[in-house]
């Protein structure tokens, strides 16, 4: 339009100005067989002005009406296909939902190339192949989705990896996983992708260096994370028992910071590892510094379990904690068993009985009688024997009922 504009003003000005500056119009003939035309210079000018307004109208008609064709082909026939798309889409999930799988595959990769969002289909069809277990298939719309994706890969490869996790590819997964945290290393989902394929992995390490942002994002609450931190702990315990045994287990332990060699939690299972490695020295000196930081049954489940010849360490601790806590049912009992283990008797005798007149109990009343046949009081074994085998009848028959 601005070209015809700009002609126009051009005939304007040849109109008006045309004769004045040449001082008359001039003369044009054209001759033919049958016809003369004449003209003036003027008229000529405006007549092949206005014949090249007419070839720019014609060009500008044919355009819209080629341009109205295209767009009408398209509207008939691709938003048929559109359309088509978005319905095969929506019952692909109500199919997700139902959990057939097989149809979720098909739907979702019928019109995939006219669909909202290819890269869409294409991944949940890849989930869809890998419930069915088409590994085949599974790969084939991983890539496709990748080529679809461009430069927004981020969902492909949580897909890849949560896929590889599905499939055992553990190692696969955690290769997928170390670099997804470098590009999104708060991504929930990537966390939680990590969480799985390190713990899979054995990587107890990186699992405890990834839990400060599992805990700033809130993806797990308190006590999960503390689970997932006592279960990486531990799994480093075993890794470090499995190397070098007793030895590397003290050196690993030595290494880790005051916060975690004083949580109790951990300082349970490394006495338990202590002592499946028949190292009760370490062993003890660790139960004995854990219950006088704070008291805990699960140490103090620990101690008649214990092998360690300074047996004196253990009683005094516990006389001690009777002063400072009373005298508990599983104080009592876990005294006798220290006495019992170490053959005196008597000791043995009263720290069972304190403990059964605060509460029966099969076991103590085993271990009671246990000290009084060393005591030479079979009447009185016989009969703790007695009472002890009726609370367990009495118990079993509770359970049953």
């Amino acid at each position: 339009m601005l070209k015809i504009l700009l002609l126009f003003i051009i005939l304007i000005i040849g109109i008006v100005l045309g004769p004045l500056l040449s001082g008359h119009q001039g003369y044009v003939l054209i001759q033919t067989d049958n016809y003369d035309i004449t003209t003036s210079v003027t008229g000529l000018v405006i007549m092949f002005l206005l014949l090249q307004f007419l070839l720019i109208f014609i060009g500008w008609c044919y355009r819209r009406l080629k341009r109205t064709g295209t767009f009408t082909h398209s509207w008939i026939f691709g938003g048929y296909k559109r359309n088509r798309a978005r319905l095969q889409t929506k019952q692909a999930l109500l199919k997700l939902a139902e959990g057939d799988f097989k149809q979720v595959e098909h739907l979702m990769t019928r019109n995939v190339d006219h669909a909202e969002n290819p890269v869409v289909n294409y991944l949940l069809a890849a989930e869809a192949a890998q419930q069915r277990g088409d590994y085949f298939r599974t790969n084939q719309y991983i890539e496709r989705a990748a080529e679809v994706a461009d430069k927004d890969q981020l969902p492909v490869d949580i897909t890849r990896v949560r896929i590889q996790l599905a499939q055992g590819e553990v190692h696969a997964a955690r290769n997928g996983v170390d670099k997804l945290l470098n590009q999104a290393p708060r991504h929930p989902e990537v966390l939680r992708l990590a969480e799985q394929a390190y713990t899979r992995s054995g990587a107890y390490q990186y699992l405890i260096d990834i839990l400060p942002s599992i805990t700033k994002i809130g993806l797990h609450d308190e006590e999960h994370v503390a689970q997932l931190h006592q279960q990486a702990y531990i799994g480093l315990m075993n890794q470090s028992m499995a190397e070098k045994g007793s030895a590397g287990l003290k050196a690993w332990w030595k290494d880790q910071s005051r916060k975690v060699r004083n949580d109790t939690a951990l300082q349970v299972a490394m006495a338990e590892h202590l002592i499946e490695c028949n190292d009760h020295e370490t062993a003890q000196q660790i139960i004995l510094n854990g219950l006088k930081q704070q008291y805990d049954e699960r140490l103090l489940l620990l101690l008649p379990h214990l092998k360690a010849d300074n047996a004196e360490a253990v009683q005094k601790s516990l006389s001690h904690l009777l002063k400072q806590h009373g005298a508990t049912p599983l104080l009592n009992s876990t005294l006798g068993q220290v006495a019992l283990r170490h053959g005196e008797w008597s000791k043995a005798e009263t720290a069972f009985k304190a403990a059964l007149a605060q509460r029966p109990d099969a076991h103590d009343y085993a271990w009671l009688a246990d000290a009084l046949d060393r005591l030479h009081k079979r009447e009185e074994a016989a009969q703790i024997r007695t009472k002890g085998f009726m609370l367990t009848l009495k118990r079993e028959s509770d359970t049953e009922a």
